[in-house]
């Protein structure tokens, strides 16, 4: 939908204490530079969505507007990250205020917040690792950013929609006749492209097939601005789904669709959240969610990021402390 970003990329916050990073699993390798397979721009439309990039902190992280159309079916596929890391959480318990919030527990890569405004899906707001386009951490003028779009890790709609992954060894999936294969990260921009609510969102991951090759097995969880949120993982090769109850929903890296809470709780970070999140009857503002994320922080996690799903507002924090906030404009159901 063709929107007008307010209040992008505004003032730095606070400073904190950065974190040590992982000493283990390279990025994958660089891919050729040339001509980007997804971008549906004009050479001027490129030339603006280049030179709007600009690094805002020393993870590194980079900031950049995406000016025109894509096609977020063809090209750039990311292997996903190896299980040891992310956390999740939907908090729906204040009906007016809920909020998605997610650390993304990596290597250390250079990672990008990205706009984009397609003509014909929703506007966005995303994180992308940017290593998986290919690109190394001073990626000024290297075309293949114009891939960015693919291969969202996190983020949210102009209606209220966010999404975010985490890894599930145990996960399965079991390619359907006539549905079309799509990567496991990649089904993050289609959510974000056409669903305006969780339910929408599942319809999209129920009409395509994942692909888990190159990576590790991936679940998800969905928010919306009405409270509503779920997970969706892949058990013996179906998808299942499970809507979120009692104001809030969580996720780390563990299977939680069938299985009993207490046996859920039996994992650190999900138990601290679900213990946290209990007590405030799931009712969390951004800096509430933020803290929280910390507690569950690891040496490397890169980022933590909150969306609130009615008031658009944005707030990241990096692996180095930088604190951001940003706002996408909101049209509420």
């Amino acid at each position: 939908m063709r929107r007008t970003f307010l209040g992008a990329g505004l003032a730095l916050l606070l400073a904190a204490t950065a974190c040590s990073a992982p000493e283990t699993a390279a990025a994958p390798p660089p891919t050729p530079a040339g001509t980007p397979t997804a971008s549906r721009q004009d050479p001027a439309q490129a030339d603006r969505t280049l030179a709007s990039l600009r690094r805002v902190d020393d993870l590194p992280m980079w900031e950049m507007t995406y000016v025109g159309d894509y096609d977020p079916t063809v090209g750039t596929d990311a292997a996903p990250p190896s299980p040891f890391g992310c956390s999740l959480f939907a908090a729906s318990g204040d009906p007016g205020r809920p909020l998605f919030a997610r650390n993304f527990d990596w290597d250390a890569n250079p990672a990008l917040v990205l706009r984009t405004d397609p003509p014909d899906g929703y506007a966005t707001v995303s994180l992308v690792d940017m290593s998986y386009l290919g690109v190394g951490a001073d990626p000024t003028g290297d075309r293949r950013l114009l891939n960015a779009p693919l291969l969202p890790f996190d983020g949210m709609n102009e209606r209220g929609l966010a999404v975010g992954l985490a890894a599930d060894d145990g996960a399965t999936v079991r390619a359907e006749p006539g549905k079309p294969m799509v990567g496991s990260v990649r089904i993050l921009r289609l959510v974000l492209d056409q669903a305006a609510t969780v339910d929408e969102a599942v319809a999209v991951f129920g009409r395509h097939n994942l692909d888990f090759d190159g990576g590790p097995p991936l679940h998800y969880l969905l928010a919306d601005a009405t409270g509503a949120s779920a997970v969706v993982e892949f058990v013996d090769g179906a998808m299942r789904v499970e809507k979120g109850r009692g104001g809030w929903q969580a996720l780390t890296n563990v299977p939680v669709v069938g299985v009993p809470e207490e046996r859920r709780r039996a994992d650190h970070r999900y138990g601290v959240l679900a213990a946290a999140l209990t007590k405030a009857g799931g009712v969390v503002d951004d800096r509430a969610a933020l803290e929280l994320l910390n507690d569950v922080r690891q040496g490397h996690t890169r980022w933590s990021v909150t969306y609130g799903l009615r008031t658009g507002e944005i707030h990241l924090r990096t692996a180095g402390g930088t604190e951001r906030a940003y706002r996408l404009p909101v049209t509420l159901p």
